[in-house]
């Protein structure tokens, strides 16, 4: 069987602080969301408006491609393992051995098969899949900054944010250059065993798929949508998408907060396969 997805809806608005850092798209039986992550450690000054922005263009490109897998992998595992290696390929010409400055990025993955769908996720990208059945499914994989916000309750004795602006951006540079190393979070960079740290999911036959990043998500977080299924209904037309992010917009300049890039694509599987 050969499968393919029909598009729906694809949404991206560029955030406040930086340049657009997301990517999304689709080829054949996949389809990918990518969030870079903002450069916090020194950056190298890779080939594009910024660091992660380069990560994430050149990963949706890699991630379209049919490339070899490496060995050990297999299905929407193998995809990402794919893309990943050839990453680290262009990066050895770009930035030598370094790693731990290389850019980063949440990314969630998905592969149609003869099962239904199957979803593979480093960090916090979110993928909402309505079922055949009418349920609806929400996976997202960790929260990137999950340790340090653990890390600032224990100290303090409180999920207030009462930590010293300085002193968090301190810990997130921690946390950042400590990730992809065992017992810390993985994520996708140059390192092609980030792909078997990966979670994946398996679902049963979809009718519709949207892939979001945290920054799109905000509408959920914010109470402007009541959850994933309201929220999976809103953007699964192009003019439901942008009104959803254009409201999103209105009341994160209400409240104060600064946006962050936004990028949502809806998809059906095709209509037709062979």
């Amino acid at each position: 069987m050969t499968y393919g997805w029909d598009i729906r809806a694809r949404v991206q608005f560029e955030g406040d602080a930086h340049v657009q850092e997301d990517a999304c798209g689709f080829a054949g039986d996949t389809a990918w969301v990518i969030d870079g992550a903002t450069t916090l450690l020194e950056p190298l000054g890779l080939p594009a408006a910024s660091d992660p922005q380069w990560l994430a263009q050149t990963l949706s490109v890699l991630l379209a491609q049919s490339l070899p897998v490496p060995e050990g992998f297999s299905g929407v595992r193998g995809r990402l393992a794919s893309a990943l290696a050839a990453v680290d390929a262009l990066g050895a010409d770009l930035a030598g051995e370094e790693r731990v400055r290389f850019p980063s990025a949440a990314v969630s993955v998905l592969q149609l098969n003869d099962d239904g769908v199957a979803v593979a996720s480093l960090a916090d990208c979110r993928v909402v899949v309505r079922l055949q059945d009418g349920s609806t499914e929400l996976v997202m994989a960790q929260d990137a900054d999950a340790a340090v916000d653990a890390a600032v309750v224990e100290a303090q004795g409180t999920a207030a944010p009462l930590v010293d602006p300085a002193d968090r951006l301190e810990l997130l540079k921690q946390d950042r250059a400590r990730r992809n190393s065992p017992g810390n979070l993985w994520v996708a960079r140059r390192e092609v065993e980030a792909a078997a740290h990966a979670q994946v999911v398996q679902l049963g036959r979809p009718v519709l798929v949207v892939l979001a990043t945290d920054g799109a998500w905000r509408a959920v977080d914010l109470g402007l949508v009541a959850g994933p299924a309201e929220f999976a209904e809103r953007v699964s037309t192009p003019l439901g998408a942008l009104e959803l992010m254009v409201e999103l917009r209105r009341e994160q300049e209400r409240i104060g907060e600064v946006a962050d890039d936004a990028t949502v694509l809806a998809l059906a599987p095709a209509s037709t396969v062979s």
